[in-house]
Protein backbone atom coordinates (compact mmCIF):
# COMPACT_ATOMS: atom_id res chain seq x y z
CA UNK A 1 0.00 0.00 0.00
CA UNK A 2 1.83 3.48 -0.88
CA UNK A 3 1.84 5.41 2.30
CA UNK A 4 2.26 9.32 1.84
CA UNK A 5 4.42 10.75 5.02
CA UNK A 6 3.13 14.34 6.28
CA UNK A 7 4.42 16.88 8.80
CA UNK A 8 2.18 19.05 10.93
CA UNK A 9 3.80 22.55 12.10
CA UNK A 10 2.09 23.39 15.48
CA UNK A 11 0.17 21.12 17.87
CA UNK A 12 -2.17 23.16 19.13
CA UNK A 13 -6.12 23.06 18.74
CA UNK A 14 -5.53 22.96 15.39
CA UNK A 15 -2.73 21.08 14.97
CA UNK A 16 -3.65 18.19 17.27
CA UNK A 17 -7.07 18.21 15.58
CA UNK A 18 -5.68 17.18 12.37
CA UNK A 19 -3.72 14.97 13.97
CA UNK A 20 -6.90 13.37 15.67
CA UNK A 21 -8.66 13.28 12.65
CA UNK A 22 -5.77 11.43 10.67
CA UNK A 23 -5.66 8.57 13.02
CA UNK A 24 -9.36 8.37 12.88
CA UNK A 25 -9.90 8.28 9.91
CA UNK A 26 -7.05 6.40 8.65
CA UNK A 27 -8.73 3.01 7.33
CA UNK A 28 -12.00 5.53 5.74
CA UNK A 29 -9.07 7.54 3.80
CA UNK A 30 -6.78 4.37 2.77
CA UNK A 31 -9.98 2.73 1.50
CA UNK A 32 -11.18 5.71 -0.41
CA UNK A 33 -7.67 6.75 -2.13
CA UNK A 34 -5.47 3.71 -2.09
CA UNK A 35 -3.08 5.59 0.00
CA UNK A 36 -1.99 5.74 3.81
CA UNK A 37 -1.11 8.91 5.88
CA UNK A 38 1.73 8.56 8.42
CA UNK A 39 2.22 11.26 9.92
CA UNK A 40 6.21 11.59 10.68
CA UNK A 41 7.15 14.38 12.27
CA UNK A 42 5.00 17.15 14.19
CA UNK A 43 6.90 20.72 14.92
CA UNK A 44 6.51 22.20 18.30
CA UNK A 45 7.78 25.40 20.45
CA UNK A 46 8.41 22.62 23.57
CA UNK A 47 9.43 19.34 23.54
CA UNK A 48 8.87 18.84 26.91
CA UNK A 49 5.20 20.03 27.13
CA UNK A 50 2.86 17.54 27.83
CA UNK A 51 0.34 16.40 25.34
CA UNK A 52 -1.74 13.76 24.05
CA UNK A 53 0.43 10.47 23.03
CA UNK A 54 2.01 10.36 19.80
CA UNK A 55 2.59 7.62 17.66
CA UNK A 56 5.31 6.89 14.75
CA UNK A 57 5.85 10.93 14.70
CA UNK A 58 9.33 12.75 15.97
CA UNK A 59 8.17 15.59 17.86
CA UNK A 60 10.96 18.00 17.11
CA UNK A 61 11.36 22.06 17.85
CA UNK A 62 13.64 22.27 14.66
CA UNK A 63 11.86 23.12 11.44
CA UNK A 64 15.44 21.97 9.56
CA UNK A 65 14.42 18.36 10.89
CA UNK A 66 11.31 18.19 9.07
CA UNK A 67 12.91 20.28 5.72
CA UNK A 68 15.38 18.49 5.40
CA UNK A 69 13.51 15.21 5.33
CA UNK A 70 12.76 13.92 1.83
CA UNK A 71 10.35 11.07 2.29
CA UNK A 72 7.85 14.14 3.68
CA UNK A 73 5.16 14.78 0.98
CA UNK A 74 2.95 17.23 2.82
CA UNK A 75 3.06 19.81 5.49
CA UNK A 76 0.37 20.67 7.41
CA UNK A 77 0.68 24.13 8.57
CA UNK A 78 -1.36 25.53 11.96
CA UNK A 79 1.07 27.84 13.54
CA UNK A 80 -0.36 31.11 14.55
CA UNK A 81 0.46 34.66 12.85
CA UNK A 82 2.57 35.84 9.79
CA UNK A 83 5.88 34.61 10.55
CA UNK A 84 7.39 32.29 10.92
CA UNK A 85 4.88 30.76 9.03
CA UNK A 86 5.09 32.24 6.14
CA UNK A 87 8.99 31.73 5.67
CA UNK A 88 8.31 27.76 7.03
CA UNK A 89 5.49 27.22 3.70
CA UNK A 90 8.15 28.87 1.26
CA UNK A 91 10.88 26.27 2.75
CA UNK A 92 8.72 23.69 2.11
CA UNK A 93 7.24 24.19 -1.16
CA UNK A 94 10.93 25.06 -2.41
CA UNK A 95 11.72 21.41 -1.30
CA UNK A 96 8.70 20.05 -3.55
CA UNK A 97 6.12 19.42 -0.41
CA UNK A 98 2.59 20.24 -0.84
CA UNK A 99 1.33 22.44 1.74
CA UNK A 100 -1.82 23.20 3.87
CA UNK A 101 -2.99 25.95 6.22
CA UNK A 102 -4.86 27.52 8.51
CA UNK A 103 -3.66 30.28 9.33
CA UNK A 104 -5.91 33.22 7.77
CA UNK A 105 -3.34 36.05 9.50
CA UNK A 106 -0.62 35.11 7.10
CA UNK A 107 -2.42 33.93 3.88
CA UNK A 108 -4.27 36.93 4.23
CA UNK A 109 -1.00 38.30 3.20
CA UNK A 110 1.17 36.56 1.79
CA UNK A 111 -1.61 34.01 0.03
CA UNK A 112 -0.76 35.10 -3.97
CA UNK A 113 2.75 34.85 -3.37
CA UNK A 114 2.18 31.39 -1.79
CA UNK A 115 0.22 30.35 -4.84
CA UNK A 116 2.50 31.57 -7.07
CA UNK A 117 4.97 29.83 -5.82
CA UNK A 118 3.87 26.23 -5.47
CA UNK A 119 2.68 26.52 -9.55
CA UNK A 120 6.33 27.27 -10.35
CA UNK A 121 6.93 23.95 -8.20
CA UNK A 122 3.90 22.12 -9.27
CA UNK A 123 2.74 21.94 -6.11
CA UNK A 124 -0.74 22.05 -4.53
CA UNK A 125 -1.81 24.84 -1.52
CA UNK A 126 -4.91 23.94 0.32
CA UNK A 127 -6.46 26.80 2.08
CA UNK A 128 -9.68 25.89 2.77
CA UNK A 129 -9.16 26.30 6.72
CA UNK A 130 -8.30 29.81 6.67
CA UNK A 131 -11.98 31.25 5.67
CA UNK A 132 -14.96 30.21 7.05
CA UNK A 133 -13.93 26.62 9.01
CA UNK A 134 -16.07 23.81 8.09
CA UNK A 135 -17.84 25.66 5.57
CA UNK A 136 -16.39 24.24 2.08
CA UNK A 137 -16.02 27.74 0.53
CA UNK A 138 -12.96 27.55 -0.88
CA UNK A 139 -13.69 24.37 -2.86
CA UNK A 140 -17.20 26.18 -3.73
CA UNK A 141 -16.01 29.63 -5.51
CA UNK A 142 -13.09 27.09 -7.40
CA UNK A 143 -15.79 25.56 -9.09
CA UNK A 144 -18.19 27.88 -9.58
CA UNK A 145 -15.22 29.98 -11.38
CA UNK A 146 -14.19 27.27 -13.73
CA UNK A 147 -17.94 28.14 -15.32
CA UNK A 148 -19.48 31.49 -13.99
CA UNK A 149 -18.36 34.83 -12.59
CA UNK A 150 -18.53 35.44 -8.87
CA UNK A 151 -20.53 39.48 -8.38
CA UNK A 152 -20.60 39.54 -4.75
CA UNK A 153 -19.63 37.69 -1.69
CA UNK A 154 -21.24 38.60 1.72
CA UNK A 155 -20.69 36.65 4.97
CA UNK A 156 -20.43 36.06 8.68
CA UNK A 157 -16.83 35.12 8.09
CA UNK A 158 -16.34 35.20 12.32
CA UNK A 159 -18.03 32.99 14.97
CA UNK A 160 -17.33 34.91 17.73
CA UNK A 161 -18.55 37.69 17.04
CA UNK A 162 -21.66 35.82 16.10
CA UNK A 163 -21.84 34.20 18.95
CA UNK A 164 -21.71 37.15 21.33
CA UNK A 165 -24.23 38.96 19.46
CA UNK A 166 -26.40 36.46 19.49
CA UNK A 167 -26.18 35.91 23.39
CA UNK A 168 -26.46 39.62 23.79
CA UNK A 169 -30.58 39.33 21.94
CA UNK A 170 -30.99 36.44 23.29
CA UNK A 171 -30.35 36.68 27.08
CA UNK A 172 -29.65 40.88 27.40
CA UNK A 173 -26.29 40.14 27.80
CA UNK A 174 -23.61 42.63 27.94
CA UNK A 175 -20.80 42.45 25.65
CA UNK A 176 -18.39 41.78 28.21
CA UNK A 177 -20.61 39.14 29.77
CA UNK A 178 -21.34 37.49 26.22
CA UNK A 179 -17.47 37.99 25.70
CA UNK A 180 -16.49 35.91 28.44
CA UNK A 181 -19.34 33.41 28.01
CA UNK A 182 -17.48 32.85 24.72
CA UNK A 183 -14.17 32.64 26.45
CA UNK A 184 -15.53 30.07 28.93
CA UNK A 185 -16.81 28.10 26.14
CA UNK A 186 -13.68 27.93 23.64
CA UNK A 187 -14.51 30.18 20.99
CA UNK A 188 -12.90 33.16 21.88
CA UNK A 189 -8.98 33.31 22.50
CA UNK A 190 -7.64 35.30 26.03
CA UNK A 191 -6.99 38.06 23.57
CA UNK A 192 -9.56 38.63 21.51
CA UNK A 193 -8.85 41.53 19.49
CA UNK A 194 -8.97 40.15 16.24
CA UNK A 195 -12.35 38.70 16.65
CA UNK A 196 -14.38 41.40 18.28
CA UNK A 197 -12.82 44.63 16.22
CA UNK A 198 -13.53 42.94 12.77
CA UNK A 199 -10.00 42.42 11.82
CA UNK A 200 -10.25 38.37 11.49
CA UNK A 201 -13.20 38.53 9.04
CA UNK A 202 -11.43 41.43 7.15
CA UNK A 203 -8.29 38.79 6.63
CA UNK A 204 -10.59 36.33 5.71
CA UNK A 205 -12.91 38.36 3.24
CA UNK A 206 -9.05 39.37 1.33
CA UNK A 207 -8.47 35.73 1.05
CA UNK A 208 -12.00 35.48 -0.79
CA UNK A 209 -11.28 38.11 -2.81
CA UNK A 210 -7.86 37.02 -3.79
CA UNK A 211 -9.74 34.02 -4.98
CA UNK A 212 -12.82 34.61 -6.42
CA UNK A 213 -11.97 38.58 -8.06
CA UNK A 214 -8.01 37.59 -8.87
CA UNK A 215 -6.81 40.75 -6.62
CA UNK A 216 -7.45 42.67 -3.56
CA UNK A 217 -9.12 46.20 -2.69
CA UNK A 218 -6.48 48.24 -0.91
CA UNK A 219 -6.52 47.35 2.56
CA UNK A 220 -6.37 51.38 4.22
CA UNK A 221 -9.65 51.49 1.35
CA UNK A 222 -12.00 48.92 3.25
CA UNK A 223 -14.00 50.31 6.40
CA UNK A 224 -13.63 47.44 9.49
CA UNK A 225 -16.02 48.18 12.19
CA UNK A 226 -16.10 45.45 14.79
CA UNK A 227 -19.04 44.80 17.53
CA UNK A 228 -17.55 46.14 20.48
CA UNK A 229 -19.31 49.48 20.55
CA UNK A 230 -22.41 47.85 20.13
CA UNK A 231 -25.03 48.41 23.31
CA UNK A 232 -27.46 45.76 24.72
CA UNK A 233 -30.39 48.23 24.18
CA UNK A 234 -29.39 48.26 20.74
CA UNK A 235 -29.63 44.69 19.61
CA UNK A 236 -32.73 44.24 21.83
CA UNK A 237 -34.58 47.13 20.36
CA UNK A 238 -33.81 46.17 16.79
CA UNK A 239 -35.26 42.70 17.67
CA UNK A 240 -38.66 44.11 18.80
CA UNK A 241 -38.44 45.69 15.13
CA UNK A 242 -37.85 41.34 13.95
CA UNK A 243 -34.35 43.18 12.85
CA UNK A 244 -31.11 41.48 14.35
CA UNK A 245 -27.45 42.88 14.25
CA UNK A 246 -25.17 40.72 12.26
CA UNK A 247 -21.40 41.11 11.64
CA UNK A 248 -21.13 41.02 8.18
CA UNK A 249 -18.44 40.92 5.62
CA UNK A 250 -19.01 42.05 2.35
CA UNK A 251 -16.95 42.45 -1.19
CA UNK A 252 -18.12 43.46 -4.54
CA UNK A 253 -17.56 44.95 -7.81
CA UNK A 254 -19.26 48.07 -8.40
CA UNK A 255 -20.12 49.52 -11.88
CA UNK A 256 -16.89 50.42 -13.01
CA UNK A 257 -15.52 47.64 -11.73
CA UNK A 258 -13.92 48.95 -8.96
CA UNK A 259 -13.65 46.45 -5.84
CA UNK A 260 -15.94 47.91 -3.11
CA UNK A 261 -15.42 46.41 0.84
CA UNK A 262 -16.93 46.54 3.49
CA UNK A 263 -16.81 44.98 7.28
CA UNK A 264 -19.08 45.43 10.55
CA UNK A 265 -22.12 45.10 12.00
CA UNK A 266 -25.26 45.18 9.94
CA UNK A 267 -29.08 45.39 10.39
CA UNK A 268 -31.02 43.12 8.47
CA UNK A 269 -34.43 41.83 8.42
CA UNK A 270 -36.04 38.06 8.33
CA UNK A 271 -35.72 38.18 4.88
CA UNK A 272 -32.62 38.00 4.38
CA UNK A 273 -30.75 34.52 4.28
CA UNK A 274 -28.37 35.69 7.24
CA UNK A 275 -30.99 36.26 9.50
CA UNK A 276 -31.08 32.87 10.91
CA UNK A 277 -27.44 32.36 11.62
CA UNK A 278 -26.72 31.94 15.12
CA UNK A 279 -23.99 31.04 17.57
CA UNK A 280 -20.66 30.24 16.41
CA UNK A 281 -22.09 29.31 13.01
CA UNK A 282 -20.54 30.97 9.59
CA UNK A 283 -22.11 31.78 6.40
CA UNK A 284 -21.38 32.77 3.30
CA UNK A 285 -23.50 34.05 0.35
CA UNK A 286 -21.65 33.66 -3.01
CA UNK A 287 -24.17 35.65 -5.86
CA UNK A 288 -22.69 34.64 -9.70
CA UNK A 289 -23.85 35.84 -12.77
CA UNK A 290 -25.29 32.76 -14.06
CA UNK A 291 -26.30 30.60 -10.94
CA UNK A 292 -27.35 33.69 -8.80
CA UNK A 293 -26.96 33.28 -5.41
CA UNK A 294 -25.80 30.39 -3.21
CA UNK A 295 -25.87 30.40 0.11
CA UNK A 296 -23.30 27.61 2.52
CA UNK A 297 -23.85 27.34 6.03
CA UNK A 298 -21.44 25.66 9.11
CA UNK A 299 -19.35 25.87 12.07
CA UNK A 300 -16.97 28.50 11.89
CA UNK A 301 -14.06 27.31 13.77
CA UNK A 302 -13.15 24.49 16.55
CA UNK A 303 -10.38 21.53 16.41
CA UNK A 304 -12.79 19.11 14.31
CA UNK A 305 -14.42 22.07 11.82
CA UNK A 306 -10.90 23.37 11.14
CA UNK A 307 -9.05 20.63 11.22
CA UNK A 308 -11.67 18.29 9.00
CA UNK A 309 -11.40 21.33 6.56
CA UNK A 310 -7.28 20.19 6.44
CA UNK A 311 -8.05 16.97 6.00
CA UNK A 312 -10.35 17.56 2.56
CA UNK A 313 -7.32 19.78 1.58
CA UNK A 314 -5.46 16.25 1.89
CA UNK A 315 -7.20 14.01 0.10
CA UNK A 316 -8.03 16.66 -2.43
CA UNK A 317 -3.96 16.94 -3.25
CA UNK A 318 -3.85 13.08 -3.35
CA UNK A 319 -6.59 12.88 -6.03
CA UNK A 320 -4.66 15.31 -8.18
CA UNK A 321 -1.35 14.07 -7.67
CA UNK A 322 -1.98 10.43 -7.62
CA UNK A 323 0.97 9.65 -9.98
CA UNK A 324 3.49 11.48 -8.48
CA UNK A 325 2.79 10.41 -5.01
CA UNK A 326 4.47 7.37 -5.07
CA UNK A 327 6.07 4.81 -1.99
CA UNK A 328 9.13 5.99 -0.79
Amino acid sequence: MPSIKVAILGFGTVGEGVYRILQEKREEIKKSTGFTVDVVSILVKDKAKERMPIKGAQITDNIQEILNNPEIDVVFEAIVGEEPAYTYLSDAIEKGCHIITANKTMFAKHGPALLKHAEFRDVQVGFEATTAGGVPIIRTVTNLLAGDRVKRIQGILNGTSNFILTKMRDEGSSFKQALSAAQQNGYAEADPTDDVSGTDAFRKLMILSSLAFGRQPDWEDVPVLGIDHLEPDEILDASKGDLRYRHVADIWKDEKGKLQAAVGPVLIGADHPLFGIDGVDNAVIVNTEYLGQLTLVGPGAGMYPTGSAMVADLLHVIRQHEAILVPN
